[in-house]
């Protein structure tokens, strides 16, 4: 028999359907009223966050820890508005999302009623899908497919948008027993002509290069990837969005590719004759000019979105499937074809990239002033708290030491915004990875700008008992943009001054400590490179509450390697105004 009640109780038991536990949101006028029989629900834990964009970033980070779809909720109007950042952030970098707002009553549509805002016109390009529900009776089906939509094919984030009268409407619940979604069909299982054509690429290639995306961390694809490469011999790259995925300390791993790449995985992708792209998309970002990127390389490409495949670089050999089957399947073709004979050779290969790798190896000069490097600081975080913590970064600088100085052992131990950028997505994406995997060590590594844009989340982790821990790198400014400023604006340092942490002066605008034990949190400044570890292992030993580190350093450093803007990969420079000089295979 079918059960009567209103929609907001079907929107309710339509989530603990499938199986949300955590909900980060806000009330409002239109969405109130799903929060009374949440009010009741033993299944779902509503997080009160502070912000909407905090609840959209947490809802990431729970789906970074989890795998599975986070979930946000918002009101109408400014509410539901306020999750545009995190879900244009969530569909650039491939989250399973979904979104909850409301929306005015149905007959005030169109009127410029109260809080009104057409959310599904205004998230059509940044969502997988979204759809607005109108009847009490349609919101479980809508739910279903949500939840579908958003993990199955090529992750991404999903808004159900519910109008007022429907939540407040009575309905029979009515679970669907299946999915008709046309059009809907996403291709997991590869072509085998394809997989083969690739493995055979692979063994005939003098200078292959696995090249590795976020696609390979989403499918869960990391034990496949290992197997394939260790069967292989073949080097291996990692894109910003897959750190971790591959092991820094295995022997194959070249590096990071990219503007901020090591030199040697610049030069790998540089120099390949053979690139297997995995999941990744050529993004501008590793590319540099595209049409000097790997001039001599054919490009096997394999990703689960057919969209993807020859968008930025044509495939020589298309794959369009699942990684993790794509991966699975190339371990038996290579297995074949090594059983007849066939074997890669690679040895000229790997001594000119352990030439580059000796050469030009990761550093950062120590300040004459005494004052303390920012990549000693995360260098020294990574060390002390070690892989199995997870090391959630804002935008700029400390995104990319974070990137580069921390070895990345474990998939999922690395969550930053890659596409979007977002400045504000460490502290509650942090929130909401602590939330999905409570038993690990989670570390907001963020920048003095980024933090001032969501710590007020700060406050929803002291009240809900969430003690992430925050290593502030304050170097008082926006300092990529300094960066830029230096090298491109002849030193002309417009608007970039935050005045956290003055050259000066003692007064420090916000002083970070006393605005981190105003939340309720624990705060501490490191200003000695002499007491970084000791600071580190303090704040590791506080466990009940959150901990706010404010590492005072440096104001002009910088991070390198760099490719320039618009520039080659071949103009890479590993400190200011210093090239490498490659060493082109014949």
């Amino acid at each position: 028999m079918t059960e009567q009640m209103t929609g907001a109780q079907s929107l309710i038991r339509s989530l603990e359907h499938v199986g949300v536990d955590t909900v980060f949101g806000i009330p409002g006028g239109a969405i109130l009223p799903a929060y009374d029989p949440l009010y009741d629900s033993a299944e779902v834990r509503h997080i009160l966050m502070r912000h909407e964009q905090g609840a959209g970033h947490a809802a990431e980070g729970y789906a970074y820890a989890t795998g599975r779809p986070g979930v946000c909720m918002a009101t109408s109007g400014p509410g539901a508005t306020n999750l545009v950042t995190p879900l244009a952030d969530a569909y650039m970098d491939s989250v399973p999302m979904v979104a909850i707002t409301g929306q005015v009553a149905s007959p005030m549509i169109g009127t410029d009623a109260f809080q009104e805002a057409d959310i599904c016109g205004i998230t059509m390009p940044i969502t997988k899908h979204n759809l607005l529900v109108r009847t009490a009776a349609d919101i479980p089906r809508a739910v279903a497919e949500a939840f579908h939509i958003a993990s199955s094919g090529r992750p991404g984030p999903v808004l159900v948008d519910i109008t007022k009268d429907a939540l407040q409407g009575d309905a029979a619940f009515v679970w669907p027993e299946r999915l008709d979604l046309p059009g809907y069909r996403p291709v997991t299982k590869p072509h085998g002509k394809q997989v083969r054509e690739a493995a055979r690429m692979i063994l005939e290639a003098r200078r292959p290069v696995l090249y590795v995306g976020g696609g390979v961390l989403r499918a869960g694809a990391a034990a496949e990837l290992r197997i394939l490469a260790e069967l292989t011999g073949v080097p291996v790259v990692t894109t910003l969005m897959a750190r971790g995925v591959f092991p820094d300390s295995h022997p194959q791993y070249v590096g990071m590719p990219g503007m901020h790449g090591d030199v040697a995985a610049v030069g790998a992708l540089q120099q390949a004759d053979l690139i297997v792209a995995l999941g990744a998309r050529f993004d501008d970002r590793v590319t540099g000019r595209l049409d000097s990127f790997a001039p001599g390389a054919k490009i096997v490409h394999a990703d689960i979105d057919p969209a993807e495949i020859s968008k930025n670089r044509h495939a020589d050999v298309p794959i369009v499937g699942d990684c993790r089957e794509v991966l699975a399947d190339l371990v038996v073709a290579v297995r074949a074809d090594q059983e007849k004979g066939r074997a890669g050779d690679y040895g000229a290969w790997w001594q000119h990239l352990g030439r580059m790798r000796t050469t030009y190896p990761k550093g950062y000069d120590v300040p004459e002033d005494g004052s303390l490097a920012p990549q000693m600081v995360i260098e020294r975080l990574g060390k002390v708290v070690g892989p199995e913590a997870t090391y959630v970064a804002g935008v700029g600088q400390h995104q990319m030491w974070a990137a580069q100085f921390i070895d990345h052992e474990r998939p999922g131990s690395f969550v930053n915004s890659g596409g979007l950028g977002t400045m504000g997505f460490s502290v509650p994406a942090a929130l909401g990875a602590k939330v999905g995997d409570p038993g690990r060590a989670v570390w907001s590594v963020d920048g003095d700008g980024c933090f001032q844009m969501t710590n007020q989340e700060l406050a929803t982790c002291a009240v809900e008992n969430i003690p992430i821990k925050v290593a502030l790198v304050n170097n008082g400014n926006l300092g990529m943009v300094r960066q830029w400023q230096t090298l491109f604006y002849e030193g002309r340092y417009s608007n970039t001054d935050l005045q956290t942490s003055p050259r000066d002066e003692k007064i420090r605008i916000p002083d970070f400590v006393k605005l981190a034990e105003a939340y309720g949190c624990v705060g501490l400044r490191c200003e000695r490179a002499e007491d970084v570890d000791a600071t580190i292992e303090k704040a590791m030993a506080i466990d009940d509450v959150p901990v706010v580190v404010d590492f005072t350093v440096n104001h002009d450093a910088m991070v390198w390697p760099m490719v320039g803007p618009g520039v080659s990969n071949d103009e890479i420079q590993y400190a200011r105004d210093m090239a490498p000089s490659w060493e082109h295979e014949d």
